[in-house]
């Protein structure tokens, strides 16, 4: 009977770190006090609150009751192992190995929260796509750096909007921001801030020539409820018609918003209702997220240069290549990770990308 005692003590381990940074002891006490609020007949008399409070319900629910199943599991997994020892039964090995396997996996999904420490991590995003040097090629580019963060979301569960597209002369788009849904969608969504970078032959060249393009990743926390007042001296706003990427669903009416704030160069955009009072209203609030977000890295960035710090990386920085001539190579330049299934990362899948970016980021924390 092979010994599994290595094995089971590495995903106690795992578990025990699990139990820390997920603040197990701390949430089953908060857990506790939002069921008792989200009880409570009146909650709904102020929605917005009552929405806030069954999100944090729902978050801490699916913490704990994932522990709480991965527990019982490395539980189980130590009774079995006993017996199958102390009978020196070697049938049950591969079920051990099995159920082993099976946790370490659960772990490592688990272990990815650990790495969103920031204070907005947890929230949705606003994300900005704008094409760079490159031409039509830029464009087209940005359309396929749209389309891939599409299918990402659609392979998360996340929700995607389109909050306004302003369409290429010829091909792809000039620029596009959306509203990314979804737990942690803004500490998934900071490895994606920065420049991206295509190689490949241009499908745009009479002569076929290999062309690089580039466009820029900018990405925002939304927040709720910005306590900020905005001169609007500061703020030109602009109309236009909704249309979805590629001119689809174009509207008859300009009911679409775009604010441009002069002071920080910040643009906010809204075309999903079909009041363009509405659209004005949801484009301010994005608007609003988007100052004090920069406020706050501003100050943060303050606070580092006084501590010595070197700052993060920018979104105005080169994070990744995707090459599709003369070889097939995507590779981020940050971590050095890199795959020739670049149909497949251009398809969405962009997690392993992503998770290494933010372990990467964590280590360099944990060294200063």
């Amino acid at each position: 009977m092979r010994d599994f005692s290595s094995d089971i003590s590495d995903v106690q381990r795992r578990l025990g770190e699990a139990e820390s940074y997920l603040a197990i002891a701390e949430n089953r006490e908060r857990f506790a006090v939002l069921e008792a609020e989200i009880a409570d007949p009146a909650l709904w008399d102020d929605q917005d609150n009552a929405r806030k409070l069954n999100t944090e319900y729902a978050n801490l629910k699916d913490d704990l009751d994932t522990f709480d199943a991965l527990s019982e599991q490395v539980g189980d997994i130590e009774v079995l192992h006993e017996l199958a020892r102390d009978d020196d039964d070697a049938s049950q090995e591969p079920e051990i190995e099995s159920e082993i396997a099976a946790v370490a996996t659960q772990l490592g999904k688990l272990e990815l929260r650990s790495l969103f420490t920031g204070e907005h991590d947890d929230t949705d995003c606003i994300v900005q796509i704008n094409a760079k040097d490159g031409g039509v090629d830029a464009q087209d580019f940005s359309e396929m750096l749209l389309r891939m963060y599409e299918k990402w979301c659609e392979r998360r569960g996340f929700e995607i909007t389109l909050n306004g597209v302003s369409e290429g002369a010829e091909a792809g788009i000039m620029s596009a921001e959306v509203t990314i849904s979804g737990r942690y969608a803004y500490g998934l969504m900071t490895a994606e801030r920065g420049t991206h970078r295509l190689v490949r032959i241009s499908p745009f060249d009479n002569q076929g020539r290999r062309q690089t393009s580039f466009a820029a990743v900018q990405v925002w926390p939304l927040l709720e409820d910005v306590d900020l007042e905005v001169d609007e001296s500061d703020i030109e706003m602009q109309v236009f018609r909704a249309s979805g990427a590629g001119g689809q669903h174009i509207n008859k009416t300009s009911s679409a918003v775009r604010y441009i704030h002069h002071p920080t160069g910040l643009v906010a955009s809204s075309q999903e209702e079909r009041s363009q009072l509405q659209n004005r209203e949801r484009a301010m609030g994005r608007l609003k997220s988007m100052i004090a977000a920069k406020v706050e890295e501003e100050r943060q960035a303050e606070l580092d240069a006084i501590a010595g710090k070197q700052a993060q990386v920018g979104w105005g920085s080169q994070i990744r290549s995707y090459v599709m001539q003369p070889y097939q190579m995507v590779k981020d330049l940050r971590t050095e990770l890199e795959t020739a299934n670049v149909q497949g990362v251009l398809d969405g899948d962009i997690d392993f990308l992503i998770e290494g970016f933010l372990q990467m980021r964590r280590a360099k924390s944990d060294e200063d």
